[in-house]
């Protein structure tokens, strides 16, 4: 997700026994609604941030007051505290990141784009494909939330050009 759309994210929006994530089209760039399928590791983490937040509105709150989500500079701000440079990392720069290497281990450009909530440039197609493909983007979310398991546990990174 973006980084306002991560930042702004309510626990209305949310349907963790269905592990969806609906973003009303008023909160997305290009105004319409996205959902987003949600991982097993996903659902687990919000499940702990419950307790913590779900008594109010927002998932991440602003620390100062519980009214307004965190800050547009807070995951930034923590990749500074965890000694990433703003040339080695930002918030954004995980779209980047997800979106070259699930095109890396071989998932098809257009899941890619729908996930990323981008809008399709060929004006007769966006018009007339209207299709959202769930089951295809919760797969392809599922396997990138155990390769990000599989890395954090050691193992090494798809070479590019290496599909899983």
């Amino acid at each position: 997700m973006r980084a306002g759309e991560l930042r702004g994210a309510q626990w209305s929006e949310f349907e963790l026994d269905g592990a969806e994530w609906r973003i009303p089209a008023a909160r997305m760039k290009m105004g319409e609604l996205h959902i987003v399928p949600l991982s097993r590791q996903a659902v687990a983490i919000l499940r702990e941030l419950q307790p913590l937040t779900g008594f109010g509105q927002y998932v991440f709150p602003s620390l100062r007051t519980l009214s307004r989500p965190m800050s547009n500079n807070t995951i930034n701000a923590a990749l500074r505290r965890l000694g990433y440079g703003k040339d080695e990392m930002t918030g954004h720069g995980f779209r980047s990141m997800a979106s070259t290497l699930l095109n890396e281990q071989g998932f098809p450009p257009d899941l890619i784009e729908l996930q990323l909530a981008h809008v399709e440039r060929n004006k007769v197609r966006a018009a007339y494909n209207k299709a959202q493909r769930l089951a295809e983007r919760r797969k392809m979310m599922q396997a990138w939330a155990d390769y990000l398991d599989g890395l954090r546990a050691g193992a090494n990174a798809i070479p590019a050009g290496r599909s899983i």
